[in-house]
C-alpha cells in the first residue's frame, strides 16, 4: 500500500513484467518491513509457547519434554524454588536480550533499516 504506483506504471512502461515489477519494485518497497519482522520473530525465538508444552507433560516426561518457560514455572510454582527460578528466568531474558541486539546489528550492518 505504501510503494508509489507510478513506480510499477514506469517499470511497466519499461518493459518489465509481473515478476520483474515484484523483484524490482514491491520487494525493495517492504524491504524495511521484511526486516523489523525479522528482528521481531528473533525476538519470540526463545519463547516455545509454554502453555502446549505445560498441558502436556506429566512427571514421567519432565527429562524429555521440558522447555526453559516450563522448568522455571515448576522450579518457581511447585517447588517454591523462587531465586532459581526467578535467574533462570533473567538468563533466558538476557540470552533473548542479545538476540535481538545481535539481529539489529546484522540489520543494521546489511541495511540502512534497524529498531534504533
Amino acid at each position: 500500500m505504501g510503494i508509489n504506483q507510478e513506480l510499477y506504471e514506469a517499470a511497466s512502461i519499461d518493459g518489465a513484467g509481473k515478476f520483474r515489477q515484484m523483484w524490482h519494485v514491491t520487494l525493495p518497497g517492504i524491504t524495511p518491513t521484511i526486516i523489523i519482522m525479522f528482528i521481531l520473530a528473533v525476538g519470540n525465538l526463545m519463547g516455545v509457547g509454554w502453555e502446549k508444552a505445560f498441558l502436556l507433560q506429566t512427571p514421567l516426561t519432565y527429562e524429555t519434554s521440558d522447555i526453559i518457560s516450563t522448568f522455571v514455572y515448576r522450579k518457581g510454582f511447585q517447588d517454591m524454588d523462587y531465586g532459581y527460578s526467578t535467574a533462570v528466568g533473567l538468563f533466558n531474558s538476557i540470552i533473548n536480550c542479545m538476540l535481538i541486539i545481535i539481529a539489529n546489528a546484522i540489520s543494521r550492518k546489511f541495511s540502512e533499516t534497524s529498531l534504533w
